[in-house]
């Protein structure tokens, strides 16, 4: 984890983000604190390193790599987010990890798009990361990659649109950890109305993982897949009643810190952590 000296959302590459809103620092980074504490109570053990200078969203460090044992595959960014990288590669290389490049060209948003389940690999594609990108994470981190991809943003008219900052195809939902999540590798939540159809479809054909299903006022608003699961306690959005009360159900621990100002960059709980121990 980073922190929040330098965030804001200057450059709107997502469509949270809102210039004409202020970006209260001393609040967010409150939050962060809040997540922090709340991950290190359910067990996990959080490495610091300081953000990255004038990197609006370098308080999210989910999108800074993919990380499979010593192996960090680095992500590649949208260009307001391009300072981060070398920034990143330097504290992996700190953490022992030998680095893995996309080939030149390619977009990938790291674990943000990238979520490991056992062997699985949910990975997102037209957003943030390039479906081109999948095969090479098959190879170089021997997941079983599916490939999935979330509904895009609309015109009024009924039309995808771009981004006007980052110049790429937007949506709600644009890292795939905004419409699902890992609670243990047998166990999933996720938002189907985030999905296209056939994405749905491929979700619902893997039948060794269990799925919860989260409404998408929940997944939208609430921000509720942005979640931290270690497989016994779950940190969580403080608004998405439903989705808590599934968990719970489940026989699991429930962590809910308060976060409004970090949603104001499109990101919430899973984006401000980077996982350096996935098997």
């Amino acid at each position: 984890m980073s922190g929040a000296d330098y965030f804001d959302d200057a450059a709107a590459i997502n469509p949270f983000m809102n210039k004409d809103v202020a970006i209260d620092r001393v609040k967010a980074q409150a939050e962060h604190d809040s997540i922090r504490q709340a991950l290190e109570q359910a067990g996990v053990t959080i490495i610091k390193v300081d953000p990255p200078a004038d990197c609006q969203d370098g308080v999210y460090t989910a999108n800074w790599a993919l990380v499979r044992g010593n192996k960090a595959v680095m992500a590649s960014l949208p260009y307001a987010r391009k300072g981060e990288e070398p920034y990143a590669e330097q504290i992996l290389k700190a953490q022992g990890k030998t680095i893995y490049k996309v080939p030149d060209d390619l977009r990938f948003s790291g674990q943000g798009d990238s979520l490991p389940a056992g062997n699985y690999l949910f990975t997102g594609s037209k957003y943030r990361t390039d479906l081109q990108v999948h095969q090479f994470l098959a190879e170089t981190l021997g997941y079983e990659v599916i490939s999935l991809r979330t509904v895009p943003l609309k015109d009024w008219l009924g039309s995808p649109v771009k981004n006007k900052d980052s110049g790429w195809p937007d949506s709600f939902f644009y890292d795939i950890d905004l419409a699902l999540s890992v609670i243990r590798p047998d166990l999933i939540a996720w938002c189907p109305k985030a999905f296209t159809r056939a994405s749905r479809k491929k979700i619902r054909a893997i039948t060794d993982i269990e799925k919860i299903e989260v409404s998408f006022d929940e997944a939208k608003k609430a921000f509720a897949c942005n979640l931290v699961s270690t497989g016994e306690t779950v940190v969580m959005s403080a608004t998405a009643p439903k989705l808590k009360a599934a968990l719970e159900a489940k026989g699991l621990k429930v962590i809910t810190p308060v976060i409004t100002e970090l949603a104001k960059g499109g990101g919430y709980i899973r984006c401000t952590t980077l996982t350096l121990n996935n098997q």
